[in-house]
């Protein structure tokens, strides 16, 4: 059964960092990304990576302070974010496919997901 498990959410104070993971049991996909939904808001796309060359997109929101990667050892899609602030505010989501696309900013873009883990920036 294929199950994606983030980890590392919190509560942080605004200019500070927080390293989320996602973790994938069952099979590597070929696409990975991380979503967020803010309170009262969508659900909205953060970044996105492709497993087989590291190739990666972010939403302007984002871009020079997250940095998605990949751990071929661990199976793991970390989410570096950097110069948080109240506006990061939400759960985030990890979300993986492999269907041929090569990289997917949308919800419809990936059919399996994580239950998402709070992050919380205080100003």
């Amino acid at each position: 059964q294929v199950q994606l498990v983030e980890s590392g959410g919190g509560l942080v104070q605004a200019g500070g960092s927080l390293r989320l993971s996602c973790a994938a049991s069952g099979r590597t996909f070929s696409r990975y990304a991380w979503f967020r939904r803010a309170p009262g808001k969508e659900r909205e796309f953060v970044a996105a990576i492709r497993w087989s060359d590291g190739s990666t997109y972010y939403a302007d929101s984002v871009k020079g302070r997250f940095t998605i990667s990949r751990d071929n050892a661990k199976n793991t899609v970390p989410l570096q974010m950097n110069s948080l602030n109240p506006e990061d505010t939400a759960v985030y989501y990890c979300a993986a496919d492999s269907r041929k696309l090569w990289l997917g900013i949308y919800i419809q873009n990936y059919n399996y997901w994580g239950q998402g883990t709070q992050v919380t920036v205080s100003s």
